[in-house]
């Protein structure tokens, strides 16, 4: 499995994790995590030294984790510090530990070198712990590779199709104006849609009515490995809003943090922030129930995608204008990981 290992990704939302396990599978490693007395949130490789039984089907001893079959007890860094019955502990008796920060809302975890994790990095999701926006959001496992999330989210053409519902309607597809640039750890895709219909989400909003016609904005930016931030909008038709004049219109950021499970599976954590109707809880259901229900139409269509390339033996595709942004975001992702095998290499 070719991941990109020095990165945080988002391991969780804050209320998945307290005094009890919660086991799950990043990167294709099982890692039990649990929220230690002072509060901050502790990440062990799932499995004791001896006989590898998952930790998680053991029990808590304080900060110490005691597993289920041996009593063999291991603390949050690790390290095994008693053996029933053995004075001596073999160096080798330990297990990985992993840096997790909490930041901007979710649970991060670090699975590359523990030396080399730098909360800096953390990607910037910041409008869903910020006071001045009202945000929402979940997590949605997807029977997909996480690749082919991002190409799902980097060409938004397909919305007027698989979205019409809820977020989407034709124009976007056919009188999208597409501009990809290049970012220092990623790509960005700007679409506009110049005199179009709002979507429905848009009008349950109570700004636009279905008769309304608009001027409205995708830009998409890719983080490597696996962050996307994807600011939307629209804005009364020639009012100015490709030159900045929003006023009369709506804004969301849409957070999206795909965490690999494996080379097939993803957890996929989605969140909006948006700066209108602060705090009106009703308006924070509809947004929630549409988006997460774009995004349900999403995962179908994508564990689909998956089963159609595993059945037919993942042959290449024909590529079109729309994946600008995807080709330049697995080129950059490709580069990281070839850059750290080499790296690696002795």
């Amino acid at each position: 499995m070719a991941f990109l290992w020095n990165a945080w990704y988002v391991a969780g939302w804050p209320n998945e994790f307290g005094e009890g396990f919660t086991s799950r599978m990043i990167l294709g490693k099982p890692i039990v995590f649990f929220r230690r007395a002072n509060g901050t949130v502790a990440a062990l490789q799932d499995r004791c030294a001896h006989r590898h039984i998952p930790l998680s089907h053991g029990q808590r001893k304080g900060d110490v984790i005691e597993c289920a079959y041996h009593g063999l007890q291991f603390d949050h860094t690790g390290r095994c510090i008693h053996i029933p019955a053995q004075n001596e502990i073999p160096e080798r008796a330990r297990v990985a530990a992993y840096p997790v920060v909490e930041k901007h809302g979710w649970v991060w975890v670090w699975m590359g070198d523990p030396a080399a994790a730098d909360e800096s990095k953390v990607p910037d999701f910041h409008w869903l712990g910020d006071p001045a926006y009202s945000a929402t959001g979940e997590t949605k496992h997807v029977a997909a590779h996480y690749e082919l999330l991002h190409d799902n989210l980097l060409d938004l053409s397909h919305v007027g199709y698989v979205h019409a519902t809820t977020i989407g309607n034709n124009e976007m597809g056919s009188k999208g104006q597409i501009r990809v640039e290049k970012l220092d750890n990623g790509v960005r895709v700007t679409r506009w849609v110049i005199d179009c219909a709002p979507p429905p989400t848009y009008c349950k909003t109570g700004i636009f009515q279905p008769t309304d016609r608009i001027d409205r904005w995708q830009i998409i930016e890719y983080e490597a490995p696996s962050s996307i931030r994807i600011y939307v909008g629209g804005a009364p038709t020639g009012t100015g809003a490709p030159e900045g004049n929003r006023v009369g219109g709506l804004g969301m950021w849409v957070m999206h943090a795909m965490t690999p499970e494996n080379d097939v599976s993803t957890h996929y954590h989605w969140a909006i922030g948006r700066d209108f109707h602060i705090g009106n809880d009703e308006v924070t259901k509809i947004l929630h129930r549409e988006i997460s229900t774009a995004f349900e139409q999403d995962r179908e269509i994508l564990k689909i995608q998956q089963d159609s390339l595993i059945r037919t033996g993942f042959p290449k595709g024909v590529d079109i204008t729309a994946d600008s942004g995807g080709i330049q975001a697995r080129r950059i992702l490709a580069q990281l990981i070839a850059n750290q095998e080499k790296a690696a290499s002795p």
